[in-house]
């Protein structure tokens, strides 16, 4: 029997503040589904959201669906090769479409080397985890830790600076224009200040999540 120590304990029992949500998947020709099938059902069950995208998955396929779906995490399992191409692919993609803050996670059993994990880690990757580290930490220790590390709220910090306003007055709430999702900060013009603190494609005069703070 496996000797779980009392930190892998710790992570085991933790359950999520903010709403934390995954896309898991199997990686692109791929069948081996029952990993993560069990890796998403205890993901549910600590109380994250789980967008399950099934086996054979690209990483094109994988990476809109985390964009789309505003997820903190993406679950990976690989045990057909290929896996430091298609992790690298996948850092590379999130990053060019603005998504380099949600984090990676994968497993292969023995199939992804040591010195593969260390390259992947190094590369981007948020943890590979490997055999041993089922032994040491329980497979509910190793979903804790990623629940864990993407506990956070969604909303970008990517982008600290202003953007200009043209116009000369308050921004109006039939503006149809849309606020980035790299945008998240202040829209200064002249006599108004307007707070954003929607992340997405969003409508100016949407009521919700942009709020409006005018001086």
């Amino acid at each position: 029997m496996t000797d779980i120590s009392a930190d892998y304990q710790a992570l085991a029992a933790y359950r999520p503040v903010n709403k934390v949500r995954f896309v898991t998947a199997a990686s692109l020709f791929d069948g081996h589904d029952a990993a993560i099938n069990i890796m998403r059902r205890i993901l549910q069950g600590m109380g994250a959201e789980v967008i399950h995208l099934g086996h054979n998955r690209s990483v094109e396929e994988v990476v809109t669906a985390a964009l789309q779906e505003d997820v903190q995490g993406i679950a990976i399992s690989s045990y057909q090769g290929g896996h430091v191409e298609y992790f690298k692919y996948m850092v590379d993609l999130l990053k060019s479409r603005g998504g380099g803050h949600i984090q990676v996670f994968g497993g292969g059993g023995g199939v992804i080397v040591a010195p593969e994990i260390r390259e992947l880690q190094a590369y981007g990757v948020t943890r590979i985890y490997s055999p041993e580290d089922g032994q040491r930490m329980g497979l509910a220790g190793m979903i804790g830790e990623m629940v864990m590390r993407c506990d956070k709220s969604n909303v970008s910090t990517a982008y600290t600076g202003d953007v200009a306003a043209t116009n000369t007055g308050n921004v109006a709430a039939t503006n149809t224009g849309n606020v980035a999702a790299s945008d998240v900060g202040a829209v200064l013009g002249v006599g108004g200040v307007v707070g954003v603190v929607g992340v997405g494609s969003v409508g100016v005069g949407s009521v919700g999540s942009v709020a409006f703070s005018e001086v």
